[in-house]
């Protein structure tokens, strides 16, 4: 799946790295500054998104041959994730007592990174993870409204341009992500509304292997999550030890 490393954070389930926001300058009701800078668009789209609290994200990607789609609901205490990438599949629920994981054998092993034997012990079962547990912390970090800042390119290296003029004004954050051992080089422009609220609307991210498209919709709308039936879970203790 062709992915931001932002993005790639919530495909695999890792726990965030701790992120130092820098100090707000002021700003009007969420908005940038009148002479809008890099480091002005992106402290307003935190302040915003914070404010709304709750955001619906879909990405679609191709890499290669291989099309994927990621579907993310965040909350302030719950969320939901599916990934879907050929044969693979997973889900993933946070709520604020439980997290619970299920999908696909391949989804399994191949996108969370679990052992055949691991897989075996779920099959179509969901794995349930207690709140407090570092499993459900895990998980909830990329669920919930602590992983927006991640959502956001680093000031460092990224280029401010706009859009539009007037009320269709947008502006649009453009960055280079370095080639590694795991992915190739990246070129990613993201687009945030402008005027009462910075929040972000769009992302296209493109290398040599293929390209993604993200949209950001539902700000500020309640996360419903769908909890799975009692009979069809396991605990997570009974498949990690």
């Amino acid at each position: 799946m062709l992915f931001s490393r932002r993005r790639r954070l919530l495909y695999i389930c890792m726990s965030l790295s701790s992120i130092v926001v820098a100090a707000a300058l002021p700003l009007a009701a969420g908005a940038a500054a009148k002479r809008p800078t890099t480091l002005s668009v992106l402290n307003a789209a935190k302040t915003s998104m914070l404010r709304k609290g709750s955001v619906h994200v879909v990405v679609l990607s191709t890499d290669g041959s291989t099309n994927s789609t990621l579907v993310v609901d965040i909350g302030v205490n719950s969320g939901m994730e599916k990934i879907s990438s050929g044969a693979k599949s997973v889900s993933i629920v946070v709520t604020p007592k439980f997290a619970y994981l299920s999908g696909s054998a391949t989804g399994l092993t191949a996108i969370m990174g679990l052992t055949p034997t691991q897989q075996k012990k779920i099959a179509t079962h969901v794995v349930a993870m207690m709140a407090g547990t570092a499993p459900y912390v895990n998980l909830k970090g990329n669920l919930t409204t602590t992983v927006f800042a991640s959502l956001l390119p680093q000031a460092k290296g990224t280029v401010l341009t706009t859009s539009g003029k007037g009320r269709s004004l947008k502006y649009l954050l453009a960055w280079t992500t370095p080639a590694s051992s795991r992915s190739a080089k990246t070129r990613s422009v993201m687009t945030l509304s402008s005027g009462r609220e910075t929040l972000p609307l769009s992302e296209t991210i493109t290398n040599a292997r293929g390209h993604g498209n993200t949209t950001f919709t539902k700000w500020g709308e309640h996360v419903t999550v769908v909890v799975p039936n009692a009979s069809n879970v396991v605990k997570y203790k009974s498949i990690f030890g």
